[in-house]
């Protein structure tokens, strides 16, 4: 069921059960307006995958780029996690974004995560929410290429 308030031409309502086309249509006229702002985003997606014995995938890293930043949208390792894959998939993902002309990475986590792990990356604290969620604050990271994405990622 959806509830509706309605003012001049427009009608805003509330979608109970949002699905994935509506985002589409949401996130249009933004693009376009974004487009018109800075054209040519260069967009993409990276997906690296940590997969079991029998193939099944059981973690990896899910990112996207546009304007020359690659956002590290996801990373998780469940049954890997301790392994040091979290670093290779970083180094992996770092070295595909500077193969790719990306100028820096960025990504969010929060305080009971994995704060520590990425600024031993090389990854700088830029924005915070603080007691979100609460008791806890989510953080922002970036890490810029010094040379603009165009240097080999350094071994591990």
């Amino acid at each position: 069921m959806s509830v509706a308030a309605t003012g001049s031409d427009w009608t805003i309502r509330l979608e109970a059960e949002p699905d994935p086309g509506m985002r589409t249509a949401i996130l249009a006229p933004l693009v376009a307006c974004n487009e018109a702002q800075v054209p040519g985003g260069d967009w993409g997606l990276l997906a690296l995958t940590v997969r079991d014995a029998d193939g099944a995938i059981v973690g990896g890293l899910w990112g996207r780029h546009g304007y020359g930043m690659l956002f590290v949208e996801l990373l998780a390792l469940g049954p890997a996690r301790g392994q040091g894959l979290g670093r290779r998939l970083m180094r992996q993902a770092e070295a595909e974004a500077r193969r790719r002309g990306l100028s820096g990475i960025w990504l969010d986590t929060w305080t009971f995560q994995a704060p520590g792990f990425y600024a031993r990356l090389g990854f700088t604290e830029c924005g915070r929410i603080t007691d979100y969620p609460p008791g806890h604050d989510r953080i922002f990271y970036v890490k810029r290429f010094d040379d603009g994405g165009t240097a080999a990622v350094p071994p591990p």
